[in-house]
């Protein structure tokens, strides 16, 4: 694996949940494959669970790990070509990618969208040139339009914690007081139309995803039929997409709260959100301390994800 952006890069999913699984049951059978290689992590945005959980996984693989923080650690860097560098930023990434290269073996890359300019956000500018420029295996640790680490994560809590075979799975839309991106709702749903369960998307009109992402799921507008019968329910805010409103709050109506009435019409339903979460906007504290929520455990399983991919991408090396 030379890069990872999104779910078609980590081949069969059966496969790569139980290699997952598999190192989870042995985090440190692989150190000898990160001896003397060097992650470099470079961040454009906020993190704490894929820093921590991504670094770990990295150490686990006997890795050195170098962490760079952009916004705090570096020149501030021009993203654009063409552009008349007579402003506060001092660096082109056309030549600051190469040189962090220099430095590492693999690099993953966390750049949030803009919200402001969707044509810029959904062709992954940042993202798209650390994989041009770099010359070194490439992850995504989030970006403008997938979280396919957090997704990868969500797969495997969902196959530990499954009763049924297939079991029906539910993305809600939540409200929230700010304009989030669609990335993890884009990617959340890229994996899961591609696993085996039954899913389906429900959120209020305006709030529809790129159809790139959502291809094969059932759109319900209705959030009671929703989650009917549901095995696992997994709540999200994101901004618009479509039109004028591209990320832009265009509802905050708290009857989209996930709380113990909507839970209870589920078939017992499992919990699951990415964290950070809002109380009591995106969730309620009852249901989010519920036995059935696994907002830990699906954290926890960010180190797995990281591990597996990382893993193979040393074994491309």
């Amino acid at each position: 694996m030379i890069q990872f952006t999104s779910v078609k890069d980590i081949g069969p999913l059966d496969k790569a949940v139980a290699e997952a699984l598999e190192i989870k049951k042995n985090r440190f059978g692989y150190e000898h494959l990160g001896r003397h290689r060097t992650l470099l992590m470079v961040f454009f945005n906020s993190s704490l669970r894929t820093r921590l959980s991504t670094q770990k996984a990295a150490m686990n693989l006997g890795m050195n790990v170098i962490v760079l923080d952009v916004n705090q650690g570096a020149w501030k860097l021009e993203t654009e070509r063409g552009v008349i560098m007579d402003g506060d930023k001092a660096e082109h990434l056309i030549e600051a990618i190469p040189v962090m290269a220099s430095y590492c073996d693999i690099i993953g890359v966390r750049s949030f969208a803009s919200l402001t300019d969707r044509d810029a956000d959904y062709n992954e500018v940042v993202l798209n040139q650390f994989i041009r420029y770099s010359g070194k295996p490439v992850f995504s640790m989030e970006a403008a339009t997938r979280h396919p680490l957090q997704s990868f994560a969500d797969l495997i809590t969902i196959e530990e914690h499954r009763i049924v075979d297939r079991p029906k799975v539910v993305l809600t839309w939540a409200p929230h007081p700010k304009a989030l991106p669609q990335a993890v709702a884009n990617s959340f749903s890229e994996w899961m139309t591609q696993a085996n369960v039954d899913f389906v998307i429900t959120h209020p009109e305006g709030y529809e995803l790129d159809p790139r992402f959502t291809a094969g799921a059932k759109i319900e507008y209705d959030r009671r039929k929703a989650f009917e019968g549901a095995d696992f329910i997994y709540a999200k805010n994101w901004s618009a997409y479509t039109g004028n409103n591209y990320g832009k709050v265009i509802n905050t109506d708290r009857a989209w709260t996930v709380d113990t009435d909507i839970m209870a019409i589920t078939n017992n339903a499992k919990f699951m959100h990415c964290l950070p979460v809002r109380r009591n906007m995106i969730v309620t504290d009852d249901v989010i301390e519920s036995p059935q929520s696994l907002v830990i455990p699906e954290a926890a399983n960010r180190e797995i994800s990281a591990q597996t991919v990382l893993k193979r991408m040393l074994e491309s090396l």
